[in-house]
């Protein structure tokens, strides 16, 4: 008897992902690749921490479990984290798909906070050649995580066609962010002048700052609003990149976003400041720099572009195919890792989190 095997009628299984957030923001960042799942035919399931997140941005057709005991029973392939730390005692790999670029913030010992190891993850999905190099540099001694550049989901739709945005009047647009860090945003101290550029009505003015930023601060910038300054609160800063023309920041990484569509960005007070970047040292000077900016000078484009060449080249909308295709790589690839390094503490910080004190 012959037996033949006809591998186009094989059914293999499909893989489970779990979004684990705990951020609005994380809503951005995760979309494209829920898309991207769906396409394969893959399942996904979305989990919450704390209390940051708001359940009304979940559509009907998205699975959200409420317990670790939930996702237990899921059992996902690997989880998906947009953060710096995860539980390493739920099934499945965990990936690190990170929920911003490196902004050269610093941690209270003064090195750079997203370059940190903190034995979480088994894979970081790297954005760019800057940051694969580094990463690839931390694991050199740490033979615990895959490091595999696929570029940023979050940038899938930043990169995707479409129609042109409506520009009231006419006019030129600024779009304002800023983190929430006293030390670091430009928030307070630049009010009263965005306030007398936003009367003076030369520009359309959309201010956008992190979910964090300071009640006080943000209940400030909505008295201003008129029809030529707009406060906008959203899960999702993609459309406001797309429709400014020059963005006015501190540090905050999604002034990187920004430049990666080969826009000037105006910063105030940049931790450190480089030639691809406007910064300024005093309110007074903004005026004149965000009309430097919209100038477009051809040095600080050709700065720009060589930003983006290390930071972030891939501009196809296919960075979350990458992401999978990285997912299935280190999952075919576990046995070649190093367990990862229990950290006592910080496991015990997060189970207390979740209130979860299985151990077996």
């Amino acid at each position: 008897m012959q037996f033949s095997l006809h591998l186009k009628n094989i059914i293999m299984p499909q893989k489970r992902y779990l979004f684990y957030i705990s951020q609005n923001y994380s809503f951005a960042i995760l979309r494209p690749l829920q898309q991207a799942i769906l396409a394969r035919g893959g399942e996904i399931a979305w989990f919450t921490e704390g209390k940051n997140v708001n359940l009304n941005y979940f559509t009907e057709s998205e699975m959200l479990l409420t317990t670790v005991y939930q996702i237990e029973k899921f059992s996902p392939d690997a989880i998906l984290y947009p953060a710096n730390t995860a539980p390493t005692f739920l099934p499945g790999i965990n990936v690190a798909v990170f929920h911003g670029f490196d902004a050269g913030k610093l941690d209270k010992k003064g090195n750079n906070d997203h370059f940190k190891i903190r034995n979480c993850f088994d894979l970081y999905c790297t954005q760019g050649p800057n940051s694969t190099k580094a990463f690839e540099y931390l694991q050199e001694n740490n033979n615990t995580f895959d490091v595999i550049e696929t570029g940023w989901s979050a940038l899938d739709r930043l990169f995707e066609p479409e129609g042109t945005f409506e520009r009231p009047n006419n006019k030129q647009t600024i779009l304002m962010c800023s983190t929430f860090s006293k030390k670091l945003t430009c928030a307070p101290e630049l009010f009263g002048t965005v306030k007398r550029l936003s009367e003076m009505g030369k520009w359309r003015w959309l201010i956008q700052f992190h979910p964090k930023m300071d009640r006080e601060i943000i209940e400030q910038y909505k008295s201003i609003q008129s029809e030529n300054l707009t406060f906008i609160e959203t899960d999702d800063v993609v459309p406001l990149l797309k429709q400014a023309d020059v963005m006015l920041c501190d540090t905050s990484s999604v002034l990187i976003m920004f430049l990666l569509l080969n826009k000037p960005v105006v910063t105030f007070n940049n931790i450190s400041p480089n030639d691809y970047l406007i910064d300024i040292d005093k309110p007074e000077l903004l005026e004149e720099s965000i009309e430097l900016a919209l100038s477009k000078p051809p040095i600080l484009m050709q700065n720009i572009q060589s930003f983006i060449n290390e930071t972030h080249p891939y501009q196809d909308s296919k960075s979350s195919e990458r992401v999978l295709g990285a997912i299935d790589t280190c999952i075919t690839n576990s046995d070649k890792r190093k367990k990862i390094s229990f950290d006592f503490f910080r496991q015990l910080k997060i189970r207390r989190k979740l209130n979860y004190w299985k151990f077996w």
